[in-house]
């Protein structure tokens, strides 16, 4: 087939012939390094992957395997947010780079293909995206270690304190992406306060979220300063949506995935994330009373901000090359903004995936109509602690205090 011209290869309505053609593109592209049985080669589309672009596995019988992925020219959650189909070339180069910063914990891209806007990436299918285990209330004790060091290797490296500030100039503008970051600026950083038409509401919560979020003024103030914070502060490469959808995980290994929102924008908002969604794992444990699942959610957060700390100060001690970064109390006056961050970015992933337009299995899976009224009033309130209040969250413990508390006044 002729691959020189962009169409959409990955058509959900038509899997035998998406087949066909997804089989051609992967012969065409990996031939020369990948030794396909071509008589045993099959392509699927998997039942679940992501709310932007279009994935298919393919396969031999010989023991190959490969995921070609393409974005389309808009997004499968909805026609009404598009997105350039350049963010394929750009999660492919983002993976490149953190592959050489986090060694083993992305998958490996084998190509892209900036005319087809797809590309040819490593098959994780011996993992299990971490928010299916998390439905299924298993641990993993070593994943505060293993996202600890991603984030590390992956942020602190990418910033001023660490890379040449021309190269780290020429990512920047390599990675400015207007439509996807509209889509963080508007979806997480602005319509869950505003009360916009297509955030997804509880209906008994309504009025609490009505009062606690559309009518804070506080809350505004300090939500618009994370935004502008977001929008300015070209800190450092960003993973842009790191919630437990985008990784992939076993008991040994973790491999982030999904990093098209990746941009240059503060630490903490990729950190924030991570602490959010272990409270929305957190959330679905509470409603189905499994302590056990709930006590390592809460360890985890501990553990994933305080092994970051640690981790940070040795590597930003062994790493500096930016001189004023040497400079004494410079360096504990620069974490301690990305904890600030950290606390903020939290609270705004937390009350997005509640009230906005994506929310999480963890807490719309909720069968219980109290408990789901529950858990939604904690991300709520402890969002609002974390935005409020981010010079207080200096700590994993700082945390876990505050969601101990308000599940006991909940």
């Amino acid at each position: 087939m002729d691959y020189s011209k962009y169409f959409l290869m990955i058509n959900e309505e038509d899997e035998e012939e998406t087949a066909r053609i997804v089989i051609d593109y992967t012969l065409t592209k990996t031939g020369e390094f990948i030794p396909w049985d071509q008589a045993t080669m099959e392509a699927h589309i998997p039942s679940e992957h992501g709310n932007l672009n279009h994935v298919c596995r393919v396969t031999d019988q010989a023991g190959h395997s490969i995921y070609i992925k393409q974005a389309g020219l808009e997004t499968r959650i909805s026609k009404d947010l598009t997105a350039t189909v350049d963010r394929n070339r750009q999660e492919s180069e983002i993976l490149q780079i953190e592959e050489k910063l986090a060694p083993g914990m992305v998958p490996h891209i084998y190509f892209y293909d900036t005319t087809m806007s797809a590309c040819g990436m490593e098959d994780c299918s011996d993992f299990i995206v971490m928010r299916d285990a998390m439905l299924e209330h298993k641990t993993y004790p070593r994943f505060a270690d293993e996202i600890s060091t991603f984030m590390v290797n992956t942020l602190l490296y990418t910033s001023d304190i660490v890379m040449d500030h021309k190269e780290k100039k020429e990512l920047t503008r390599r990675f400015i992406t207007p439509d996807l970051d509209d889509i963080t600026e508007k979806l997480v950083l602005m319509e869950p306060y505003l009360g916009a038409k297509r955030n997804h509401i509880y209906e008994p919560n309504r009025d609490f979220i009505q009062r606690e979020l559309y009518q804070d003024d506080a809350l505004h103030l300090a939500v618009s300063k994370l935004k502008f914070n977001f929008m300015n502060n070209a800190q450092a490469l960003l993973h842009g949506d790191l919630h437990t959808g985008s990784v992939f995980i076993k008991p040994d290994a973790i491999k982030v995935f999904d990093c098209e929102f990746g941009t240059f924008a503060p630490m903490g908002y990729d950190i924030g994330n991570v602490v959010a969604n272990m409270i929305f794992a957190y959330d679905n444990g509470l409603s189905t009373g499994d302590d056990k699942f709930c006590d390592w959610c809460l360890d985890t957060i501990e553990e994933t901000i305080d092994l970051f700390i640690d981790k940070f100060n040795a590597a930003y001690d062994q790493a500096v090359t930016e001189p004023m970064a040497k400079v004494p109390g410079f360096k504990e006056d620069y974490l301690a903004s990305i904890l600030r961050d950290t606390a903020g970015y939290a609270g705004t992933e937390l009350h997005r995936r509640t009230v906005g337009m994506a929310n999480v299995l963890d807490v719309t899976s909720i069968t219980d109509p109290d408990c789901r009224l529950r858990a939604e009033r904690l991300n709520i309130l402890a969002g609002k602690e974390f935005i409020l209040h981010q010079e207080d969250y200096q700590t994993g413990d700082d945390y876990v205090k505050t969601i101990l508390r308000l599940t006991e006044e909940l």
